[in-house]
């Protein structure tokens, strides 16, 4: 008898699920809903990197989504044996004592801090410099140690020490703190007991610090030395994590009457989108996996043997199960690719925008086709020409930080930077300059694991951008100089996560066997064109320069701001004479190096 599973991926615009055959993969349905208070741009502030999105986003889509595919089929809803939530992370969110979001309850409705803190929110920069700070000079274990040895402010710890230390409402009200892809998971099972939930291995393991070395999470007195609070919400988080072929309950008779599946489905232990992707993609020891979207998740793994008791500096972590149990999970990224497009394409839309389609000169109808057409076509023709562009045609250089750099080397400080523009340059030579920049930052990612000694045998590219830009993918293969496949799924991540529920299920005995009888074919491969290589070559050294003077400026200018405050708090004092502020002065500018 024919046996069914459901993958429910939530990105940073969407969520989508996918109603999949266990036998071969095959998905029989998908959909896609769009969160609606995200698309209005609620709670967020860009030019202070503050992205935060209501959970009710979250719960509206999965009921719609998931109704919507078993719709589409008619199959018996006591075939359908599994379901596995993945999310983007870190993204955590605020609880009560009962496990809700304080966004769903009384006071907090219409306040950002009691929001899901979105992967991409950087507002916690300052924080994640003290977590870095404090975890090499408090006299203990490195916690970051297996995270790359750098903190970063897109996750966990950094995230919640600074919104408590923005709002003491929510300071109070929060008993705990939960990823998504803890939440959603654990708003479908019949468990609410919070302290024995399952929380995710992925979750824990590459953005909390959680590691079996020191058994879980960073103990009470590291903690503390940050602020109090996060030592006494450590008593209400957890001690063990669980991969996600594991069973975190059964769905709920709430859960399953609004959804119309049965009691008896299983809910597998949540993870996050590029992990389940890369699972998706039928991962395997050597491959690296690229999932691209507005941002990229760079996933490889390898067995304990192979990477023994190595640490790789400046990458996301590596975590033993976080993508297939008994492989290490190791994890990079960009903080930026789609989303570096995206702004280009939003650039250039205003004077479309504000002065084409407000013209009287044009109907209403004229106007919804133009911008329909516009939207279209718009990026499709700048890679036309931009591709058209001869590599000997002088381009700019740039970088791909609009978002900060994730990997490698965390630092959400730096920003994006362009040089050798010209008054012959125009749009699609801009457009090249941007998509040479995020294949320059995925060859750094390259450049670091196999520095670190982690050999990269084959690159597999899923997202809308792999299956999308002919463009983008042959100039990633040039860059990178390796042959690149394209998973045919349009959801490979959803399949990854259905993958991990056949898995939970007891469908099948491992992961691995579940991936590749399950997992995603491949539609296309890039091989690099060996006439461009080396003048890619040449180009990368531009973008090396370049990334070098930016991320000097900018540690000069934080730590002349540093500098600057220190001063100032000892000019303060009434007894600081001329002669000790010149000797204050002079202290700061060694100690700092400037």
């Amino acid at each position: 008898m024919k046996k069914y599973v459901i993958g429910l991926d939530y990105g940073s615009d969407s969520v989508r699920a996918v109603l999949v055959d266990t036998d071969n993969g095959e998905e029989l349905a998908s959909e896609v809903h769009l969160y609606s208070r995200w698309k209005n741009n609620n709670y967020c502030n860009a030019s202070l990197n503050q992205f935060r999105q209501h959970p009710l986003d979250h719960i509206e889509g999965l009921e719609i989504t998931i109704k919507s595919i078993l719709n589409q089929c008619e199959v018996d809803a006591d075939l359908i044996k599994g379901i596995c939530i993945d999310t983007t992370g870190s993204s955590p969110i605020p609880v009560n004592k009962d496990g809700i979001p304080l966004a769903l309850t009384k006071g907090f409705e219409e306040n950002p801090n009691a929001m899901m803190v979105l992967w991409k929110d950087h507002t916690a920069i300052e924080e994640a410099n003290e977590i870095n700070n404090l975890a090499e000079n408090w006299g203990g274990i490195n916690f970051t140690k297996y995270e790359g040895g750098i903190y970063s402010s897109e996750w966990f710890w950094a995230k919640i020490l600074h919104v408590i230390r923005e709002d003491e409402a929510v300071k109070k009200a929060a008993h705990s703190w939960m990823e998504h892809c803890d939440l959603i998971t654990y708003l479908l099972v019949e468990n609410k007991d919070l302290k024995s939930f399952k929380r995710s291995r992925c979750a824990a393991g590459h953005k909390a610090m959680w590691h079996k070395d020191w058994n879980g999470l960073p103990p009470q007195e590291f903690l503390n030395q940050l602020d109090p609070y996060l030592g006494a919400l450590r008593n209400n988080l957890f001690e063990d994590t669980y991969t996600s072929n594991e069973v975190a309950g059964t769905l709920s008779a709430q859960w399953s009457k609004r959804l119309g599946l049965s009691t008896s489905t299983v809910v597998a232990v949540g993870t996050f989108d590029a992990h389940a992707g890369a699972v998706g993609a039928k991962i395997e020891e050597h491959a690296l996996v690229r999932v691209m979207g507005t941002s990229t998740c760079d996933i490889m793994v390898a067995s304990k043997e192979y990477i023994g008791s190595k640490t790789v500096r400046g990458i996301c972590g590596q975590v033993d199960g976080s993508v297939i149990p008994g492989l290490v999970g190791l994890e990079a990224g960009q903080s930026a690719f789609g989303d570096l497009l995206a702004w280009f394409k939003n650039m250039l839309s205003w004077p479309i925008n504000n002065l084409v389609l407000s013209s009287d000169l044009l109907s209403k109808d004229q106007k919804t086709q133009l911008k329909e057409e516009i939207e279209s076509n718009f990026i499709s023709v700048l890679s036309e020409q931009a591709e058209n562009i001869p590599l000997s045609e002088s381009i700019p250089t740039a970088l791909d930080w609009i978002n900060g750099r994730r990997t490698p080397d965390a630092n959400q400080e730096l920003k994006a930077a362009m040089s050798n523009l010209s008054l012959g340059t125009k749009a699609p030579h801009i457009f090249k300059a941007l998509v040479n920049a995020i294949c320059f930052g995925a060859k750094k990612i390259v450049e670091r694991f196999e520095d670190e000694g982690v050999a990269i045998h084959s690159v597999i590219g899923i997202g809308g951008v792999a299956r999308k830009s002919p463009f983008i993918m042959q100039t990633l293969a040039n860059v990178l100089n390796k042959p690149i496949k394209i998973a045919v799924s349009d959801q490979t991540p959803a399949l990854g996560a259905a993958i991990y529920a056949a898995v939970a299920a007891g469908i099948y005995p491992t992961v691995i066997e579940a991936s590749q009888n399950m997992g995603s074919d491949f539609e296309a491969i890039y091989y690099p064109e060996k006439e461009k290589v080396d003048t890619y070559n040449h180009l990368m050294q531009s973008y090396n320069e370049l990334s070098a003077f930016v991320e000097d400026i900018t540690n000069n200018e934080h730590a002349e701001l540093k500098i600057s405050d220190e001063v100032n708090n000892h000019f303060k004092a009434d007894s600081c004479h001329k002669k000790d502020r010149a000797d204050i002065l002079k202290k700061a500018i060694n100690e700092h190096q400037i």
